[in-house]
């Protein structure tokens, strides 16, 4: 459904606003079963299509979602590290764990699961260090 956007030229309104993007998403909880509708507001200052909308929405979740797996997986937010280089460092370190991790298919467990057996087994963090390499 197209929303009326004649109101957007109103003085009163955020500068540079083209777009209210309305997402409705039915939404299927795995642990309980449980189906559910929801709807999601967006605003943005592009004058965007149905198809580019979704795919910005798309794209900002993709980057929320890693954002979310580095901090509550890794602790990022949490990291004491903000001087020089350090930050930088232990970001690529975090983001290249996590890629290892998420294509391992030698264990079937959660990110933070697969953390603690690679701190815990040599040979399991070997396995994961010799498919990063093998990915290059």
């Amino acid at each position: 459904m197209l929303v009326n956007k004649s109101w957007l030229n109103n003085k009163y309104q955020w500068v540079g606003l083209k777009s209210i993007i309305k997402v409705t998403s039915d939404v299927h909880e795995k642990t309980t079963g449980k189906e559910t509708t929801e709807t999601r507001w967006y605003i943005s200052s592009l004058d965007l299509n149905a198809e580019q909308a979704l795919s910005s929405v798309r794209n900002h979740w993709q980057v929320e979602s890693m954002h979310w797996v580095l901090d509550m997986t890794f602790r990022e937010d949490e990291s004491r590290f903000r001087k020089g280089r350090g930050p930088l460092a232990f970001n690529v370190m975090r983001k290249i764990a996590m890629t290892l991790f998420k294509q391992d298919q030698t264990k079937r467990a959660s990110i933070v699961a697969k953390k603690k057996m690679a701190g815990l087994d040599d040979e399991y963090r070997s396995t994961l260090l010799e498919s990063g390499i093998k990915m290059r």
